[in-house]
C-alpha cells in the first residue's frame, strides 16, 4: 500500500484511541464504583420529579396525540415557509451580481404569495377546527 492511505489509517487510529479513552475514563469516573446505600425511596422510579401514580400502561387521551401532531404540522410549516421566503428575493433586490435564476421572478411573486397564503389558511382552518372541537381544553 502506498502513502496515499496514511491519513485514513491515522483517522481510524485516532477514532479508536478516542473511543478507548472515553470508555476507560467513564469506568474510572463512574459513580457505580463507589459503594452507595440505597433504600426504598431512592430506588423508587419517578417521572419529571413526581412520584408515579397509577399504572404505567394506562391509555392516553387522543387529544394528547392531536396536539402533538398539530405541533409537528406547524413545525414542518416553518420548513416550507422559510425557503419560500428566501426565494422571494429577486436578484435586483439583493445584488445585481447574482445570477438571473436566483429567486422568484417578479411576474410570479403574487402567485407564489397567494399559494403561501392558501397554505397558511388551510393550517389556520385546521387549528380553528381542533380548537372548536375542544382539543385544547384539559380536564
Amino acid at each position: 500500500m502506498g502513502i496515499e492511505f496514511t491519513p485514513i489509517f491515522f483517522m481510524i487510529l485516532v477514532g479508536i484511541s478516542v473511543a478507548i479513552g472515553m470508555l476507560s475514563m467513564s469506568y474510572v469516573l463512574s459513580p457505580g464504583r463507589a459503594k452507595t446505600r440505597g433504600n426504598r425511596v431512592k430506588q423508587m422510579p419517578y417521572e419529571s420529579g413526581m412520584d408515579p401514580i397509577g399504572d404505567a400502561r394506562q391509555r392516553f387521551d387522543v387529544r394528547y396525540y392531536l396536539v402533538a401532531i398539530e405541533f409537528l404540522i406547524f413545525d414542518v410549516e416553518l420548513l416550507l415557509l422559510y425557503p419560500w421566503a428566501v426565494a422571494q428575493w429577486h436578484r435586483d433586490e439583493v445584488s445585481p451580481a447574482l445570477d438571473a435564476t436566483v429567486g422568484v421572478p417578479l411576474e410570479l411573486r403574487s402567485m407564489a404569495f397567494l399559494g403561501a397564503l392558501a397554505f397558511i389558511g388551510i393550517l389556520v382552518a385546521g387549528f380553528a377546527y381542533t380548537w372548536r372541537k375542544g382539543v385544547y381544553e384539559w380536564r
